[in-house]
């Protein structure tokens, strides 16, 4: 109640502003709209943001307005009748408004939103957050209606602004994003990916109040692609923070370099793990007191909490940045990002071992330096890290199958800041090298009876070994059979499993492998006294051409080395025509080698295909296809079998 006076008795001079931001958006018919945009659904007209950044009561207060007003272009837009938006514990809901707007008899009636609910926001990786979610159902829409709402949230904490975002999966013919600050308050900003300069930034001064304002006009509507870096590696969107404010003639300090952001997180976890548990101790102690090294009893705590502790994301106000105590997550068993580096740390104390720190990362969906934009936005997890020499591991136990050694797939050529004892370090996470990610697959092959018959054993190594491992679970039976037979599938759909066996699906340290016997129908072509056959069982990247018109970056996450080896049983009475010839291809992106080997009794192919880059940048595209297209063009060679009798 207290807030809503406070708003009711000193919103007037905001509400002024909002006023003026409201009329600079142009109206426009729906049929201007619907001439200017005639394959489209819907039209944003007004894409609105505001901070309002202030001193009241000696105490920092930042208000945010949002509006948003879209219109329906046809028919397909009505079934569109859903917004949301979120707040939490940090970000209080004040008020928000929404109607619809129809024509009737020549008018504009509005239709205000009744149906709405509230539910947590929880994402796919998230058990539970604080984060609310106000879903908003529109009636009455029909082509040439508008959708319109509005909200105010307060921040609670300065170190925390979002980011604003100059897109859409809609065109947008006006975005303005606002700042509207007292004299005594210092702002800061990023502006990311518009390389033309097309958000113009005014800055003026009223009623005492500083104010920025960016706006971008006629906003194509952004193509959200497949296998993408992150929207925010390619989307045009500012980051704003407070560099500080003075309240008193005292300055107070919030970011704007990487020191004020260290000091910030470490407010969180400088008063975690002060009392010593028992239990846990022993349990340090006992699983590293036959160990001869100090890196092989870090090993062994990692895998401990790999095993023991299970992954569940919580996102609750400030304990989505707080590690909970290690003795809490000891007890429960599970927990997030934070509470999983916070026990690693604390058993490798119990164990002896001082230098395992506390580290903040950002995946590599977050585009950001800590250099380039020191504030929280840089970062979005938590992990370990163990200083060996002048080396650091990384330990991240989210990802229960990733061994001891390599990181997370997600944070390869990321940052990360490292909590050490004198302060921080930034120390970059490397890229794997394809070699330590290799795949081998090895087959024996007959002809029998017009079937090809096969006896083929497949190694996983490094992060290629994550994967099947992780997609393979705990399914048994049937389940782990089809899995398999996926894993493995060779030639067309007629490919048949008969048996399997697993080896070291349990043992992280070494490669996961399957050794698999299988027939596939309908392979082999006869024609005459001849048998044509296509030893390229595995067509790697045989999908993977990309779009010339893609717009985004093409992300394989890894980088990665395929050793492919197939040798087939000349049959009795046969022998080889013809094979095709050995090839290579060698650039910055890819390297490929195809060598076929005739020997007394057998025809066999070795292909290496090494990819080099795990991002495929737009003006790499060209020679990716290029380099795909030679490749397809040796996949579609066979050997030719000749009866001699």
């Amino acid at each position: 109640m207290t807030q809503m006076n406070w708003l009711k008795s000193s919103n007037k001079l905001l509400v002024f502003f909002i006023l003026i931001s409201w009329n600079s958006f142009a109206q426009y018919s729906f049929q201007e709209l619907k001439n200017e945009y005639p394959d489209q659904k819907e039209i944003i007209t007004k894409d609105y943001q505001s901070y309002e950044i202030f001193i009241e009561k000696n105490k920092l207060k930042i208000i945010q307005n949002t509006e948003m007003e879209s219109v329906i272009l046809s028919e397909s837009g009505i079934h569109n009748n859903q917004e949301s938006f979120t707040y939490s514990d940090l970000v209080k809901l004040i008020s928000y408004d929404a109607y619809s707007i129809v024509n009737v008899n020549g008018k504009e009636k509005k239709i205000k939103v009744t149906q709405t609910n509230e539910k947590q926001s929880n994402g796919s990786n998230i058990f539970f957050d604080d984060v609310r979610k106000r879903n908003l159902i529109f009636t009455n829409l029909e082509a040439g209606a508008k959708k319109s709402y509005s909200y105010k949230r307060e921040f609670l904490d300065p170190f925390l602004l979002h980011k604003f975002i100059f897109g859409s999966g809609y065109p947008i013919k006006n975005a303005t994003f606002e700042l509207i600050t007292d004299k005594n308050i210092n702002i800061g900003y990023k502006i990311f990916n518009d390389p033309n300069n097309s958000i113009i930034l005014t800055k003026s001064e009223k009623k005492g109040k500083t104010v920025y304002s960016w706006t971008q006009r006629d906003i194509m509507p952004q193509k959200f692609e497949s296998s993408g870096p992150g929207v925010l590696h390619f989307i045009p969107h500012i980051d704003v923070y407070i560099k500080d404010y003075t309240i008193n003639n005292e300055k107070i300090e919030v970011l704007d370099d990487v020191n004020r952001l260290h000091k910030y997180y470490k407010g969180f976890v400088d008063n975690i793990n002060k009392e010593e548990n028992e239990d846990l101790k022993e349990l340090a102690v006992d699983l590293t007191k036959n160990l001869n090294s100090e890196e092989e009893k870090v090993k062994a705590i990692f895998y401990w909490v790999k095993d023991n502790i299970k992954y569940i994301a919580f996102e609750n106000g400030y304990e989505g940045f707080i590690p909970r105590e290690a003795n809490l997550v000891f007890e429960r068993k599970f927990g997030d990002c934070k509470d999983m580096s916070s026990i690693i740390v604390t058993m490798a104390s119990y164990a002896g071992i001082k230098n395992v720190y506390l580290c903040w990362i950002g995946t590599r969906e977050i585009p950001y330096s800590y250099n380039e934009l020191p504030t929280p936005a840089v970062d979005n997890h938590m992990i370990a890290a163990y200083k060996n020499g002048s080396k650091y591991i990384f330990l991240d136990a989210t990802d229960r199958e990733t061994r001891y050694g390599l990181p997370t797939a997600f944070i390869q050529d990321k940052e990360a800041l490292i909590n050490t004892p004198n302060g921080y370090e930034i120390v970059k996470v490397p890229i794997i090298n394809a070699e330590v990610n290799q795949v081998n697959d090895v087959i024996k092959l007959t002809i029998e009876n017009g079937l090809l018959k096969g006896k083929g054993r497949v190694e996983y190594n490094g992060f290629n070994r994550t994967y099947p491992i992780a997609y393979l679970g705990d399914n048994t039976g049937k389940r782990r059979f089809d899995i398999i037979k996926n894993l493995v599938l060779k030639g067309n759909n007629k490919f048949k499993l008969i048996d399997f066996s697993e080896e070291n699906a349990t043992n992280r340290d070494l490669s996961y492998n399957i050794n698999y016997d299988f027939e596939l129908d309908s392979y082999l072509i006869n024609v005459d006294n001849e048998i044509y056959i296509n030893l390229f069982l595995n067509k790697i990247f045989d999908k993977n051409p990309i779009e010339i018109d893609r717009t985004t970056s093409y992300d394989f996450e890894i980088v990665s080395i395929f050793n492919l080896d197939y040798e087939l049983a000349i049959p009795e009475n046969y022998k080889v025509k013809n094979y095709p010839k050995n090839e290579l291809i060698d650039n910055e992106l890819m390297k490929i080698s195809i060598t076929f080997e005739q020997q007394k009794n057998t025809i066999g192919v070795n292909y290496k295909i090494q990819l080099k880059k795990n991002l495929i940048n737009k003006e790499d595209f060209a020679l990716w296809n290029e380099s795909l297209k030679q490749l397809k063009s040796n996949y579609s060679e066979s050997i030719i079998l000749s009866k001699t009798k």
